[in-house]
């Protein structure tokens, strides 16, 4: 958005992860107030009209109508943890949830590039960001113990990964699949 600058690009203004967004990734996006490449966003003009609030939950507004129905559907990136995401970094401090956001994006760059057969980049990106960080240290524990895995095909290294992280999201009850918006009206 034209005018809105922050100095955190991995958290969103309104609690996505853009960390572990494939377009930000990618370096087709910037993230939330990064520059230029920024996509257009409602809440990017509402901070704009609000004094630049970094976060959206800075203002005395927050939440506000703009978030109803918000994370019905999903874009890039899963937006059903979008508020448990700012609660935590609220509770945590901005610094430790970045850290630890910081580690899951870590995690995915090492599936992405040692697990990915060109057909898991969004599972794995949606695994990575609905998954609690301990989760996905367990299946990259699981993973790195087992040596057999480096010389399988990729095929082989890819289906080993989507199994582990299916089987952590379905001890938690979480879907891999990213949520289409509610078609209105």
């Amino acid at each position: 958005m034209k005018g809105l600058t922050r100095t955190e690009t991995h958290f969103s203004l309104c609690g996505l992860n853009c960390a572990l967004c494939s377009m930000h990734l990618g370096g087709y996006c910037p993230g939330c107030g990064g520059g230029a490449g920024n996509q257009s966003c409602a809440l990017a003009k509402c901070s704009l009209e609000h004094g630049g609030v970094q976060f959206c939950w800075e203002c005395p507004e927050y939440p506000c109508s703009r978030y109803d129905g918000f994370d019905d559907g999903d874009s890039f990136v899963p937006h059903r943890n979008r508020k448990q995401d700012i609660a935590q970094a609220r509770e945590i401090g901005l610094e430790a949830y970045l850290a630890q956001l910081e580690e899951k994006r870590t995690i995915l760059e090492k599936l992405l590039a040692h697990y990915n057969d060109g057909r898991r980049k969004a599972l794995f990106n949606t695994a990575v960001y609905l998954l609690p960080l301990e989760d996905l240290q367990s299946v990259m524990a699981v993973l790195d113990g087992r040596p057999e895995l480096e010389v399988q095909p990729i095929k082989e290294r890819a289906l080993a990964a989507v199994e582990l992280l299916q089987e952590a999201a379905d001890r938690r009850g979480i879907s891999l699949k990213l949520n289409k918006n509610p078609k209105k009206g």
